[in-house]
């Protein structure tokens, strides 16, 4: 769920979030100017991610699971629901690890936006973006900084991820999540409900998407 803005200072002092126990992470998104890949349910992503190696991802959403199933032997490949308040969607995401400068050489304009995927994930983007769209015909969107942080209340079975994201104008969302086994999904889904109304969250909030409203900001500063 994200937390509604004037919910959020309630939501870091109820959930004892701390800014300074969080990950630091750098978000660039690819897509076209007029948001071509996003209308056709594709996300082109590449992180730069304090301590760690760059990662990328091409996803897919929304999407039937039976229509990847060329590719879901691939140990890269992850197909999962993302259950929020009011519905859910089905997503397959084809990622791969790169290495520490990798983003930031893009970002700069010294390294082709298609070195960041692997072969197989551009495979996966040919499939689904369509022939007329190339990965380095794409421009970069971003970028957003993100504060992550994972934690375990004592009441709660599982972990809770907290993820803050900063936008270029001053904007934020935050958003909890957590992570389960398709077999455990309502369990998991009623403690967490249970979980944050004790701590006095709203979970009835109106829904903000991070990437769709990453994508709108920066396709607006472009046409500006």
């Amino acid at each position: 769920m994200t937390v509604p803005n004037a919910e959020r200072p309630l939501a870091v002092t109820a959930l004892g979030l701390d800014p300074l126990d969080a990950q630091i992470r750098q978000v660039f998104f690819f897509d076209t100017a007029d948001l071509t890949l996003d209308r056709r349910g594709v996300v082109v992503r590449a992180r730069r991610i304090q301590g760690r190696n760059d990662d990328s991802v091409v996803k897919v959403r929304p999407v039937v699971p039976a229509e990847v199933s060329k590719v879901r032997s691939s140990k890269n490949l992850t197909v999962e629901v993302d259950a929020m308040p009011g519905g859910f969607v089905c997503s397959a995401s084809m990622k791969a690890t790169l290495g520490r400068t990798d983003v930031k050489e893009v970002a700069a304009g010294t390294r082709a936006i298609r070195k960041l995927y692997t072969k197989e994930q551009r495979s996966f983007f040919l499939a689904n973006a369509g022939a007329d769209v190339e990965l380095d015909t794409l421009v970069a969107l971003g970028p957003i900084t993100i504060l992550k942080q994972k934690f375990k209340p004592p009441e709660y079975a599982g972990r809770l991820v907290a993820e803050l994201w900063f936008y270029p104008d001053g904007s934020r969302i935050l958003e909890l999540s957590s992570r389960c086994a398709p077999a455990n999904a309502f369990q998991v889904a009623a403690e967490l409900k249970a979980l944050l109304v004790e701590r006095g969250l709203n979970i009835s909030g109106d829904q903000q998407t991070k990437t769709k409203t990453a994508l709108e900001y920066f396709a607006r500063e472009l046409a500006a």
